[in-house]
């Protein structure tokens, strides 16, 4: 079979593969959590909460028919509020359900298979009032962030920038690069091999909710799938193997 007939059959659905696979959630297995907790010495950033944004309210229809892929940015920087409302519309938790006690599942504001959101939301910030210019995560959970890399001077993270989208300059002018990595045992540990194009579907949801969340406050973003995989993984310090990326959008006023 050639290479385009492997991804060809990728897309397609075939869970009769798992007819002779005990899943590890099947064989008892313990689950995976439901997100990268932070350190103890970690720094953490409090976001504005999702009844406090305070944004100008749009239409959904208008938002929708307005969606771009949008590549020039204004020296506008966003708010913390801004940045909040981007974060929360794209993985926030409306709810945790418990099984037997203990954290389960999490309803969020987008969809995933099986409720499974195997998905961590990093942050290359540039500009974005309150916040050193540097590496963040999203602590989904908490609606928080966490500082992983505040010590880079921000001319050498837009190089950095640069260089690992493959010289689209483009993404180093933006107020925030989203970078969302795979944690694919979130999903595997319930669907083992059949998992992985559904977790690719997940992706998406999430980046047609930053489009739509970022024409609402007068700002734009645009999907970026070629990239270097090693370096944005190095960037993020990510093993490549149980975490790596998956996928970017520049956000930015425009």
């Amino acid at each position: 079979m050639d290479k385009i007939s492997q991804g060809r059959n990728f897309m397609k659905s075939d869970f009769s593969q798992m007819d002779n696979i005990v899943s590890d959630q099947q064989a008892g297995k313990t689950m995976p959590a439901l997100q990268n907790e932070a350190g103890e010495s970690s720094t953490i950033i409090n976001l504005v909460k999702p009844g406090e944004f305070n944004l100008k309210e749009s239409n959904l229809l208008e938002t929708i028919k307005q969606r771009r892929s949008r590549r020039k940015y204004t020296n506008t920087p966003f708010t913390l509020a801004e940045l909040s409302y981007l974060l929360y519309t794209t993985q926030g938790v409306q709810r945790v359900v418990n099984n037997s006690g203990k954290p389960y599942v999490t309803m969020r504001t987008v969809p995933s298979a099986g409720a499974r959101h195997p998905f961590e939301t990093y942050l290359v910030v540039l500009n974005v009032e309150d916040l050193k210019p540097g590496i963040y995560r999203y602590l989904a959970l908490d609606h928080k962030l966490i500082a992983e890399n505040i010590a880079m001077e921000l001319s050498k993270l837009k190089v950095k920038v640069t260089e690992m989208t493959l010289g689209q300059k483009f993404s180093s002018t933006c107020s925030a690069l989203f970078i969302w990595s795979c944690v694919p045992y979130r999903a595997e540990w319930r669907y083992s091999i059949a998992s992985h194009k559904a977790m690719l579907l997940d992706a998406g949801h999430i980046c047609q909710n930053l489009y739509l969340a970022c024409e609402s406050i007068e700002a734009g973003t645009c999907a970026i799938a070629a990239y270097d995989q090693e370096k944005v993984d190095a960037l993020l310090a990510l093993d490549g193997d149980n975490e790596f990326s998956v996928y970017l959008a520049p956000a930015g006023k425009v």
